[in-house]
């Protein structure tokens, strides 16, 4: 039976226009396994900066738009845009995300509702755009990344927000694997510790050792442990695995 993940095939990636962020190494991991790219981010022109640095390298197509996944209009004419410039839309990477910290009794609703509709409801626009094409076509994968706080909770560093945001995507994910299953799509999610990126800000020698003393390996990780487990999870490998969720921690959290 002929593979559709081994044709021509785009993975849509979100929150991608940073180089140092979770988002350009995810698309530069799936590049490399010869993926073409839709890449979503609200800074447009950074992340067609991005998408040109990636084709240029890589040898795939790479489009950039600008969007704001929070909200559906923007989401809908983001797709929209992107789909006819490039192959079917047969995975999509949510990364895109915000975090503040907050003290739960100083938490303003401005701020829970900008991490619920940006860290979830971006999720859900994003990858409700994407799923026709892959039920269309009988092969997909979804990738949502989480984090180490929705299974332990965030405490002060990201807060309640960030927590009860990415703990969302858990069921949303085991839903999404449950439903979408037979048609030959997977739904999985990445769940990562503390990852030097630009959310984690400056991370001097001596503060690296105190995050990494919580885990169990004496470093933390970086975009490129992300990306590595997201091209496991778009693999034909992974083919089996779905309703997942896969720790990128150092040991931070054990299941």
């Amino acid at each position: 039976m002929t593979n559709p993940l081994a044709a021509a095939r785009t993975a849509i990636v979100t929150g991608a226009a940073d180089p140092r962020g979770l988002g350009a190494g995810v698309a530069e991991g799936l590049a490399a396994d010869g993926w073409n790219l839709g890449l979503i981010d609200l800074d447009g022109d950074r992340a067609r900066q991005t998408a040109v640095g990636i084709a240029e390298r890589f040898g795939i197509t790479a489009v950039a738009v600008a969007a704001d996944v929070s909200q559906r209009a923007s989401v809908d004419a983001a797709v929209t845009v992107l789909r006819p410039q490039l192959p079917p839309m047969l995975a999509v990477v949510n990364s895109a995300g915000v975090a503040a910290g907050s003290t739960y009794l100083e938490l303003k609703d401005e701020e829970w509702n900008r991490q619920i509709f940006i860290n979830l409801f971006g999720t859900h626009y994003v990858t409700q755009n994407c799923v026709p094409d892959m039920v269309e076509h009988r092969a997909g994968r979804i990738v949502n990344i989480s984090s180490v706080s929705a299974l332990k909770g965030g405490g002060r560093m990201v807060g309640t927000a960030y927590s009860a945001s990415k703990a969302g995507l858990l069921g949303f994910t085991k839903a999404l694997a449950r439903e979408l299953g037979e048609h030959n799509i997977t739904a999985n999610v990445v769940a990562p510790g503390p990852i030097k990126t630009q959310m984690l800000g400056e991370v001097s020698p001596e503060r690296e050792a105190m995050l990494a003393a919580d885990g169990v390996l004496p470093f933390i990780g970086t975009n490129v442990d992300v990306a590595e487990a997201v091209r496991y999870l778009c693999s034909p490998g992974a083919r089996y695995v779905t309703g997942h969720t896969l720790n990128v921690n150092g040991g931070l959290y054990m299941q």
